[in-house]
């Protein structure tokens, strides 16, 4: 039984931002006692930092291959898809395995959370190797299923083979990442993502420039990137307090396996379909033209900077959510929720203003030479921003149903924008509305995601509520009880 007296010593690291625990039982009464805004800031900020420098260098492929031509371009769009889909995979594991642990911990169940962290991590890795090898055997035909056309065909297998071999480290690495933020040490998974992104970026005009490779030297950039990163969060996972991961507690079971798709299905849902989306979005917008799928490939990965704020902040809620959901603290759980919630609404209102206004000049500093990829952009990100603000409910709505187990919920949710409604959109809208319909439809779709997350989320809040006044009732009468026998 963990002794809730015992107050977490807490070490602040060089920039202040950071803490350091002795002990899992320390970093479990942190995360039940600490002020639920602070502690979601505190570790959001890591969250953010991540996400959004992560952000930045799978921009940096984009903004680089852009001085290079516009099939290049498109290239690597088409192939950031299939990206997704191994990110997805990483998700699955990383999430599910998270999930879980954080629960543990909140419970005081160290040693479940020690078994399912060996489990999502060696998975993870033997998922990336399949990946690796069965998608190198059919390339050319990926190619074209990605959404490339035939002037562009040469350039995503040049791309698409090399970012492959880092399959496994992409994925494992994820499940690293997420494990440790999980735990609530979301400093030291900072350190191992960006670590890898600054050297993405470093090597990106070295390899495609000075080494003359183009697109090939973009993607040797990240994937050497990756399992630099990779390395460094097998580092950082034995700082902090974090559980470590054991090969002897390495033992898959289906009742483990259950938990990680009932934690790990909503992610994999989201990011999955997310990739779906993009290579109907490409084959939507290659109708119109090479310049088209370039130039929603350049929207696609603004928005995507745009939006890492947004999953950044949540992935600070997210182990407050676990970890007192875990210990029955449903007050702290709402409380944290509301105050997400407000402060993504207001911070992405303000975002969409500035975006919507400065549209042409961000599509411009990707491709500057070609007005007819300016033009598909522009539009495109404006149509997009109109619905951003939307996405603070949506977002925290599927993690907070993710990170409290409601599998279905969650999964409902997180399909709902890039699958329930963006896939027959992507088919409807050009139908009637031509390139303004390829342009408009994530809009439109979030708009429609909307509809379905509120009456989900409204369900469970509410019946955190009933949990709680239930448990202040049995509380109340339990004082009673006590006061007549004395």
């Amino acid at each position: 039984m963990v002794n809730e007296n015992n107050i977490s010593e807490k070490i602040k690291d060089e920039q202040g931002k950071s803490m350091k625990f002795e002990s899992a039982e320390q970093k479990r009464n942190y995360m039940l006692e600490e002020p639920v805004e602070k502690l979601v800031c505190r570790l959001a900020v890591p969250t953010i930092l991540s996400m959004l420098v992560t952000s930045f260098y799978n921009m940096a492929d984009t903004f680089f291959v852009g001085k290079l031509d516009t099939q290049s371009t498109a290239a690597v769009g088409i192939v950031f898809s299939l990206m997704s889909i191994i990110q997805a995979i990483g998700f699955l594991f990383g999430h599910g395995s998270g999930n879980f642990i954080s629960r543990k911990l909140g419970a005081g169940e160290i040693e479940e959370a020690e078994k399912m962290s060996a489990v999502g991590f060696f998975t993870s890795f033997l998922a990336g190797m399949v990946i690796m090898v069965s998608c190198m055997f059919f390339i050319e035909p990926l190619s074209y299923l990605l959404g490339s056309t035939e002037t562009i065909q040469p350039y995503t297998v040049a791309y698409l083979r090399i970012i492959l071999i880092g399959a496994p480290a992409m994925t494992a690495s994820l499940v690293l990442n997420n494990q440790m933020r999980f735990q609530g040490s979301a400093f030291y998974a900072m350190i191992g993502i960006v670590s890898g992104a600054v050297i993405n970026i470093v090597l990106d005009p070295i390899l495609i420039f000075w080494c003359g490779m183009g697109v090939a030297g973009a993607a040797l950039a990240t994937t050497i990137s990756q399992y630099l990163s990779f390395f460094f969060l097998l580092i950082m996972i034995r700082r902090g307090g974090n559980i470590q991961i054991r090969f002897q507690n390495f033992k898959p079971g289906l009742h483990m396996y259950i938990e990680v798709i009932r934690g790990g299905i909503p992610s994999l849902f989201r990011q999955g379909l997310a990739s779906v989306a993009t290579i109907c979005l490409n084959h939507a917008a290659g109708v119109y033209g090479d310049a088209a799928i370039a130039g929603m490939s350049i929207v696609s990965r603004i928005m995507m900077f745009a939006n890492s704020a947004l999953i950044g902040f949540g992935q600070g809620f997210q182990p407050v959510c676990g970890f007192n959901y875990g210990a029955k603290r449903y007050e702290r759980v709402l409380k944290a929720f509301g105050f997400c919630v407000k402060v993504a609404f207001v911070c992405l209102l303000g975002m969409a203003v500035v975006v919507y206004l400065f549209a042409p000049q961000l599509v411009t500093v990707f491709r500057k030479d070609d007005p007819e990829v300016i033009m598909v952009g522009t539009a495109a990100l404006r149509y997009s921003v109109i619905a951003f603000p939307l996405s603070a409910w949506i977002i925290m709505c599927n993690m907070m149903l993710q990170s409290i187990g409601k599998g279905l919920k969650a999964s409902i949710v997180a399909s709902a924008r890039q699958g329930i409604f963006f896939l027959p959109l992507i088919v409807i809208l050009p139908h009637f509305f031509g390139l303004v319909g390829v342009e408009a439809c994530q809009a439109v779709s979030d708009f429609c995601a909307l509809t379905v997350s509120i009456p989900l989320g409204v369900s469970v809040i509410r019946e955190m509520r009933r949990e709680e006044n239930e448990k202040v009732d049995v509380g109340v009468l339990e004082k009673l009880a006590e006061k007549r026998k004395l």
